[in-house]
């Protein structure tokens, strides 16, 4: 599950250092560069749903291995793309083929695993997500800076072939017997139920808000260093996603005080590091946007974390509710999130400068801030207020 979660993040996330070689190949603008990694996330987060609920019942291992052998042929295909459109058809055929894996790894481990080893395996499992989106850019801007884009994308691609098989090779068969298979047609009562939670509707909108400002912010950095007055050769521009290591500790940190001090407390204080952090990266000094990329990251994941553990334990006390739908509900909204925000983040780069990204990303931030503030007035279902 670990060589799963590398191989999948991996793929989705490999593009993004590479952004400003695809804009000056292409001759594109900073926004419309930004397609690589929005129509990806944009067609996993609009087949997350569907696929995640349909098909569970469907065997979770053969899904699993039928997404990522397909996402990692196509993988291998997206360096032969001729033009920056056929790279973008095949990117979005990459979301809609790995959509239901993230969904599916989880239930997976839920069921697979014995409760009291159970912590430590999602542990594993977030840490090989993690792991795959940092190498993913890391080992695509180093590989693009000696041979090119294309065979930066290739390498990747073969990673993953190799993730696919050794997951495959290692994983145990199931032993948790498939639940009852869902009808399409029984898809739109279960979203319905959690969609006229006012909670979780809350949710779904923080898990936007945040992913459109933090994707946002590392789309478009490495732009500004390549340029004036940092100048930056790209080998070193790719190190800023080693900020992606204090997320893992801030996911960490941020369940602990959760638990301690209550959610909706840190994730306030989560929210407001954010804000910080993108105003920290204002003046043209190196280590005041390092500083600040920190801030960001750290509350992007305190939050994240948060409000992503939040839905499924809402959804558990909601009459007719699934952890699982809600999951797959979040998981979209985030994703689309990082789609459309991460677009639009680019015309506000394009139009205004940084300054215009950190009004943009601050103004997410801030609305986020308000959704965490107004869950205070939203009663838990089933009058359970002290886990909801």
């Amino acid at each position: 599950m670990w060589c799963a979660g590398l191989a999948t993040f991996v793929l989705v996330y490999c593009v993004q250092g590479l952004l400003p070689t695809l804009a000056d190949q292409f001759h594109l603008s900073s926004s419309t560069s930004s397609l690589a990694l929005s129509a990806t996330t944009g067609a996993l987060a609009l087949a997350v749903v569907p696929l995640a609920t349909l098909a569970e019942s469907w065997g979770r291992v053969r899904v699993m291995t039928i997404a990522l052998a397909t996402t990692a042929v196509l993988g291998v295909l997206a360096p032969l793309a001729p033009n920056f459109p056929a790279l973008v058809g095949i990117r979005a055929l990459q979301g809609v083929a790995i959509a239901a894996l993230p969904a599916l790894a989880m239930s997976h481990m839920t069921r697979e695993v014995a409760p009291r080893w159970l912590g430590s395996a999602v542990g594993l499992l977030i840490a090989g997500n993690t792991l795959g989106g940092l190498s993913g850019r890391l080992i695509a801007g180093a590989v693009a800076d000696v041979a090119g884009w294309r065979i930066a994308l290739g390498v990747i691609g073969v990673l993953s072939i190799i993730c696919t098989v050794v997951f495959r090779l290692l994983l145990p068969p199931a032993q948790a017997p498939a639940p009852a298979q869902v009808r399409l047609g029984e898809l739109g009562p279960l979203v319905r139920v959690h969609l006229r939670d006012p909670g979780l509707v809350c949710l779904f909108g923080i898990g936007f808000l945040l992913m459109g400002a933090f994707v946002t912010v590392y789309n478009y950095l490495g732009f500004r260093l390549l340029a004036p007055p940092f100048d930056l050769p790209p080998q070193l521009v790719g190190l800023i996603f080693l900020g992606y290591i204090a997320g893992t500790w801030a996911s960490t940190t941020a369940g602990r005080l959760g638990d301690r001090i209550g959610r909706r407390k840190v994730m306030w204080g989560a929210v407001l590091v954010g804000v910080l952090g993108a105003w920290v990266t204002v003046p043209d000094h190196l280590l005041a946007v390092l500083a600040g990329l920190l801030l960001v990251t750290i509350g992007f994941f305190g939050a994240h974390s948060l409000a992503s553990s939040w839905v499924g334990r809402r959804a558990t006390l909601l009459p007719g509710g699934s952890p699982g739908v809600a999951s797959s509900l979040y998981l979209c909204t985030y994703y689309l999130g990082s789609s459309i925000g991460g677009a639009v983040g680019g015309i506000a780069y394009d139009e205004a400068g940084w300054l215009g990204v950190v009004v943009y990303v601050s103004g997410l931030l801030v609305a986020a801030l308000g959704l965490a503030l107004w869950l205070r007035r939203v009663p838990a279902p089933q009058h359970a207020a002290a886990t909801a």
